[in-house]
């Protein structure tokens, strides 16, 4: 509290509705200024946050020039009417159509809402397109994830996320239906093929893991408010790997040959790439990576047509999964030859 400023009486009501009041006209205060205008400690203001998120308001938090600053998630009343341009609403009909990925979960069911108002509020000229506009992206999906058992856990961390709650989470890590349980404070949503993953610090791990959301199988949203660090970013978890896994770094070359060359450089696989192409129409594609699962199935998908150059451990390693496959096949082969000569015999 600033010295000489005279100290101020309220009611929790009284003092929920000034705190409600001050962070809808102005752009967001710390927890230091409110406590200040309200004349209580910072512990007071606390639980009254938690109060008035209980009341059903937004809150939501970020740091700024070292300070945590408070601010309302949404204000209505400051929000003026939306128009679309017709390729605005092309644009947007491209986003609706890759969040496919999502079928199954409480996001695809908010798209779904936010669609439903913008199609409310639009002049009927713009109402005949819109079914033309919705076929003009097409989304392939194989592989899709199955989100029916995760589905009515994915509430408990939209609302983590959203109000930085810390979870108590049962999570089925290797998908055999044996669950161990995790304290977690939810930081980010990762998207990967089509997957949807959870990053976290989990306590009882002390450190951050990544969790796929369909492999949840029970969660518990706590009161317990938890800080995300000032310096964190999330995608410096993964900028050295190739996919999801940042484990020991590799320093890769592959070949490709002429027949495939133009879907590879045509791509971004890693920062820092190089490519180079011989008298051959071959092309050699260098980078840092660490991921080595990840890096050998994404050699073996061209098969013939991707030879490792470096590092000698992952030229191994894709030799040696090629070489089991070949006497995988050579046995399956044998033994139904066998089981048919002896079905002619018999």
């Amino acid at each position: 509290m600033q010295k000489g400023k005279p100290s101020k009486k309220y009611s929790q009501a009284g003092r929920l509705h000034s705190i409600i009041r001050l962070l809808e006209t102005r752009r967001g205060l710390t927890l230091e200024e409110l406590a200040d205008e309200c004349g209580v400690d910072r512990r007071t203001i606390h639980r009254d946050l938690s109060a008035i998120e209980e009341a059903g308001y937004s809150l939501t938090s970020e740091w700024e020039a070292g300070r945590k600053i408070y601010s309302f998630l949404t204000k209505s009343r400051s929000i003026p009417p939306i128009t679309f341009t017709l390729p605005q609403l092309m644009s947007l009909y491209l986003l609706r159509s890759l969040s496919v990925h999502l079928a199954g979960t409480p996001f695809q069911t908010e798209i779904d809402d936010v669609f439903r108002g913008i199609t409310s509020v639009l002049p009927d000229r713009y109402v005949a397109h819109l079914e033309r506009i919705a076929r003009c992206s097409l989304p392939v999906l194989q592989g899709a994830r199955d989100y029916t058992e995760a589905a009515r856990h994915l509430e408990g961390i939209q609302r983590s996320l959203l109000h930085q709650f810390r979870v108590r989470m049962a999570y089925d890590k290797k998908g055999r239906g044996t669950a161990e349980e995790y304290e977690c404070d939810p930081y980010t949503l990762v998207f990967h093929k089509g997957g949807i993953y959870l990053l976290g610090y989990a306590h009882n791990r002390k450190g951050m893991r990544l969790f796929a959301l369909e492999r949840i199988r029970g969660i518990e949203v706590t009161r317990q408010h938890f800080e995300i660090p000032p310096d964190y970013q999330p995608e410096e978890h993964f900028k050295s790997a190739f996919g999801l896994v940042d484990d020991r770094k590799l320093q890769v070359r592959v070949r490709f040959s002429a027949e495939v060359a133009h879907a590879v450089t045509g791509r971004s696989w890693m920062s820092g790439q190089r490519l180079e192409s011989d008298s051959q129409g071959r092309v050699t594609v260098s980078f840092q990576a660490s991921g080595q699962l990840e890096l050998v199935s994404w050699i073996l998908s061209y098969g013939m047509h991707a030879e490792v150059l470096e590092p000698p451990d992952l030229r191994l390693e894709v030799k040696r999964q090629i070489k089991e496959m070949r006497q995988f096949y050579r046995s399956k082969d044998k033994k139904e030859a066998r089981e048919k000569g002896d079905r002619k015999n018999g």
